[in-house]
């Protein structure tokens, strides 16, 4: 499901119909022939199974056992009501409810789609490179600035930029050896594309993380990471994306400061003594950062 989502846009018109109706009711789908999903999303079995190839999935048994599988998740998770669209009528108590509940399957479903092995080539790269530029504009400027801050704690030499002009001068000196990292939900910010792909003109190693994994950052990017941003009336894509990016970034800095193990701890412990002394004593505090 969460890949029928981030690649409706790009699918052909009518490869939408199907998608929208798989998305409508996947429990349904998941038991209906071949021919009935046809005529319920108007088009033809050719284009059903054009469609199937297209998200990824062999052919139409495949599809039908894979939606199976994400409505079992769904029950047995017994919390479908939380899954609901938020409305002017729910009361607080229920906004806190869905509101939690779209947090944590932004968080469950990106760490469920994730490709490991991408990962691994990333966090690699990251962990030698003489330098990283992170880019990310709006809502994904926050995200780059925390993972520049993560680097940077651990001694990796990095810089979170925001500013077009800066952003795109900062990846016009970057050399061979260094990586450049952008955020981008949509996969369609110019700003960051444009940084990206002038990053990559220099040599630099260039890694992507949105949610549409077809979208125009995938032709600027060595490598993509892609994320899972389910939302909600009252919520924009900056809320889930952020959550879901930041799940991303989070396994990516453990990664790097894994491979650089004594010097990241060693890090950590400096930076953790030079605010030492801007905290206000109180039982709860840590007497020591965590390992």
């Amino acid at each position: 499901m969460a890949r029928i989502r981030s690649l409706l846009p790009d699918l052909a018109r009518a490869e939408q119909r199907v998608a929208r109706a798989v998305l409508a009711n996947p429990g349904l789908v998941a038991r209906r022939s071949i021919t009935a999903l046809a005529e319920a999303a108007g088009t033809s079995e050719t284009t059903v199974i054009r469609f199937c190839k297209a998200i990824g999935v062999g052919g139409y048994p495949d599809l039908r056992i894979a939606l199976a599988a994400d409505t079992a998740r769904a029950e047995v998770r017994d919390d479908r009501r939380l899954g609901g669209d938020i409305t002017p009528s729910d009361d607080l108590g229920e906004v806190v409810g869905k509101v939690a509940f779209a947090d944590a399957r932004a968080v469950e479903e990106t760490a469920r789609q994730l490709d490991v092995p991408t990962l691994r080539r990333v966090v690699a790269a990251v962990a030698d490179a003489g330098r990283v530029d992170i880019y990310g504009v709006g809502a994904n400027a926050f995200v780059a600035a925390d993972l520049q801050q993560k680097l940077h704690r651990i001694g990796r030499v990095s810089f979170a930029w925001s500013d077009t002009h800066i952003m795109l001068t900062s990846a016009a000196v970057l050399t061979p050896g260094d990586v450049a990292i952008g955020l981008s939900h949509t996969g369609a910010t110019t700003e960051t594309v444009e940084a990206l792909r002038i990053a990559r003109r220099h040599g630099a190693t260039t890694v992507g993380v949105t949610s549409f994994p077809r979208s125009p950052i995938r032709e600027v990017c060595d490598d993509l990471l892609t994320t899972v941003a389910p939302e909600t009336t009252f919520r924009s894509g900056a809320t889930a994306s952020r959550i879901a990016q930041l799940t991303v970034i989070d396994c990516l800095f453990i990664g790097v400061a894994q491979r650089h193990l004594p010097t990241a701890r060693k890090a950590l412990q400096a930076t953790y003594d030079a605010v030492g002394d801007h905290r206000l004593d109180h039982p709860a505090s840590p007497d020591t950062p965590p390992p």
